[in-house]
């Protein structure tokens, strides 16, 4: 039995750009969002910084972790916020309420006297949690976290 080219294209062409085809199709990335709700935040007044991160060792401020993903809006706004185009993976989220808008967390005797929150909504130690208290996992589908913000002063 003789094999008889397809639109001209013989067998070794054709399985080629099938392979191609299915290749590309698995290697491109499935992006995420996610919604994050901030709840109990005490005033409209200043901005909602938040942070995004993948890195443990950045955590929770982000300074250093170029591949971060931060949001500041004005605290009046601040209910639903969503990050998208993210790729899978674990991820931690911090948050504060910055109500003077200098671009920091005040603290006094190094306590915060300004808003914060985590994902997850962790238990309140000395200091902010660990990455592993925060994280979560990105999946398909709706992604939500719903952040209580606390405040200390």
């Amino acid at each position: 039995m003789s094999f008889i080219p397809v639109f001209g294209f013989g067998s070794a062409v054709l399985t080629g750009i099938l392979a191609t085809s299915v290749a590309t199709q698995a290697a491109e990335p499935q992006e995420f969002e996610l919604r994050v709700e901030v709840s109990q935040l005490r005033n409209a007044k200043g901005v909602v910084h938040v942070c995004l991160t993948m890195d443990q060792a950045n955590f929770p401020d982000c300074k250093s972790d170029a591949r971060a993903h931060r949001l500041s809006v004005a605290a009046s706004k601040a209910g639903e916020l969503t990050f998208r185009h993210l790729a899978s993976g674990t991820y931690a989220l911090s948050i504060i309420h910055d109500e003077n808008g200098n671009g920091k967390l005040d603290t006094f005797a190094k306590i915060p006297r300004e808003g914060f929150g985590f994902s997850g909504n962790p238990p309140m130690r000395f200091g902010p949690p660990k990455f592993g208290e925060a994280s979560f996992t990105l999946t398909p589908g709706p992604n939500l976290q719903v952040v209580k913000m606390r405040y200390l002063l």
